[in-house]
């Protein structure tokens, strides 16, 4: 199967630019391949379907770029073998072939949940919950074991003190739903409104309620342990409500997980309503849809989801949109097209990265998942008026005297578009000169030459950068070292066919050694 990593360009000098939105629209086929190679991120879920070393392989070479650990499920031991996996097969595939292969590995927390207990004792038990009739809705840790028909467990000792009588309580991702006729303080006096089978252990939301639950859990912390052991590169950071949340998690976190970006997962109203506090504390956002559209108006999800990310991008910080992308997918071989279209909204809303859950942990394609994801995000991503998205997002980030890397990204993106280039070139030790790039949201891919592998990795959570790691040692004449670099990347570039002779390249460098002297632009013909 062929790799992803290599995606023939059109040259880009002979695009004929459009001067509208409206425009470009009008001059959008099917008829023709994307111009641009894939410029989003995709996040996929490792599970039983999908974590064996032979499938992952193919799951990078289909198109994955960080891979995610849900720790709602599974053991430390399990996840750890997962991890061990996915190394191994990147050590692999990059012995094997002349592209070399950068994976990130995220964490995701289970997060302060509520859930039903066990029905008849057993953890396959089911129960049939029929609309209209009465049921008890327990918090005595007794009924924990013997949930039927008549009495419900809940592991909220608080539920009766936050929900209001007439208030709806949503069970199994809001599947089956109950009203709060008579709240006492250990039990809920309720209606089925709809009914449906119930099985074990099943998720509670609580809308319009001020859930007062810890932000992290006891078992979070020994998931954040283990995170800083093997050396995960993001936390994916389940039900975070507001900015102190954050900070409590990076304070666990502590000086040996400070590397670790903390990605916060926005999935109920009070995150949404405190989403600038949420922002400005995390280093990036998932849009979490699956919770959040049971805590919001299904009708809301998509003004909550195009908020957030506006909100990201002009924060110049990662957005990622998930939840039930291409659900159809766990069983069928090709998605619905509202699945499709859902996907491709999220990129033209300006997603950074989108992720696949159940359809490559557990479901019957995970590949196939994959390869959709990465032929729908190519494709949308064609029918971006870039240069229309450059200027609003130009509007949001004058450059000041203090801010000269601002002002040579945005030099370096609009530059791209004047020369027509098929590449950004950035030489970077922390990536931040490539990350301000991307924000800016240039048509052409960002490679980002770095010899620091952990920047290599955390480049796919931003749109556009494909990172390059330079694996020879630092040379004494630094100019003769730059140029080597520069050299190594449009070497690369020939290869996986992302650009040709006489296409322009943009080379972004720094005026010394070290991190933080990004002041210098360059085209350079390739030849």
């Amino acid at each position: 199967m062929a790799s992803y990593s290599v995606q023939k360009q059109g040259s880009a000098a002979k695009i004929e630019a459009a001067t509208s939105q409206i425009g470009h629209m009008c001059r959008l086929t099917i008829d023709k391949e994307p111009q641009y190679v894939r410029a989003t991120g995709i996040v996929c879920t490792l599970g039983p379907a999908s974590r064996d070393v032979a499938k992952v392989k193919e799951m990078i070479k289909s198109g994955m770029n960080i891979a995610r650990m849900n720790f709602s499920h599974g053991t430390h031991e399990y996840h750890a073998g997962t991890i061990a996996n996915v190394r191994q097969a990147v050590e692999e595939l990059n012995k094997e072939g002349e592209m070399d292969y950068n994976i990130a590995i995220a964490l995701d927390t289970k997060g302060p949940e509520i859930r039903t207990g066990l029905i008849k004792g057993s953890g396959t038990g089911e129960v049939t919950l029929v609309t209209g009739n009465k049921i008890k809705l327990s918090l005595d840790p007794k009924d924990s074991e013997a949930c039927d028909d008549k009495v419900l467990w809940a592991d909220y000792p608080n539920l009766t003190k936050v929900v209001k009588p007439g208030g709806v309580i949503f069970v199994d991702d809001g599947l089956i739903s109950l009203r709060a006729d008579k709240l006492h303080d250990t039990y809920a006096e309720c209606t089925i409104i709809n009914g449906g089978v119930l099985g074990s252990k099943k998720g509670i939301n609580l809308p319009k309620c001020a859930v007062d639950l810890p932000a992290v859990s006891e078992k979070d912390k020994g998931d954040l342990m283990f995170g800083i052991e093997h050396n995960v590169d993001m936390v994916f950071a389940s039900f975070i409500r507001k900015g102190s949340d954050v900070r409590e998690i990076r304070k666990l976190l502590g000086e040996k997980g400070a590397h670790i970006k903390i990605i916060s997962k926005v999935e109920n109203e009070e995150g949404i309503e405190k989403f600038d506090d949420v922002l400005e504390a995390s280093d990036g956002i998932m849009v979490a849809r699956g919770d959040m559209g049971i805590e919001i108006p299904s009708e809301k999800v998509f003004l909550a989801q195009k908020m957030m990310i506006g909100k990201c991008n002009v924060a110049k910080k990662p957005v990622i949109c998930a939840t039930q992308m291409l659900e159809s997918m766990v069983n069928n071989p090709r998605p619905t097209r509202a699945e499709a279209s859902d996907v491709a909204n999220a990129v033209l809303d300006g997603a950074d990265c989108v992720m696949l859950s159940g359809e490559t942990a557990k479901g019957k394609y995970p590949l196939e998942a994959v390869q959709m994801m990465h032929r729908i995000a190519r494709e949308a991503e064609a029918a971006l008026f870039h240069e229309s998205i450059f200027d609003n997002l130009r509007k949001f980030s004058r450059a000041t005297e203090a801010q000269i890397d601002v002002a040579v990204a945005l030099g370096a993106v609009e530059a791209s578009f004047n020369c027509h280039a098929s590449a950004i070139v950035v030489l970077t030790t922390t990536g931040k000169s490539a990350q301000l790039i991307s924000s800016f949201n240039p048509r052409c891919p960002i490679v980002t030459v770095t010899r620091d592998e952990r920047t290599a990795r955390l480049c796919h959570l931003y749109r556009g950068l494909f990172p390059m790691l330079y694996k020879a040692p630092r040379g004494d004449d630094w100019s003769a070292d730059m140029d080597a670099r520069i050299d190594f990347a449009i070497t690369n570039l020939k290869k996986r066919e992302f650009v040709e002779v006489g296409d322009n390249v943009i080379c972004v460098t720094g005026w010394r050694q070290g991190s933080g002297f990004t002041n210098t632009m360059r085209i350079i013909p390739v030849v």
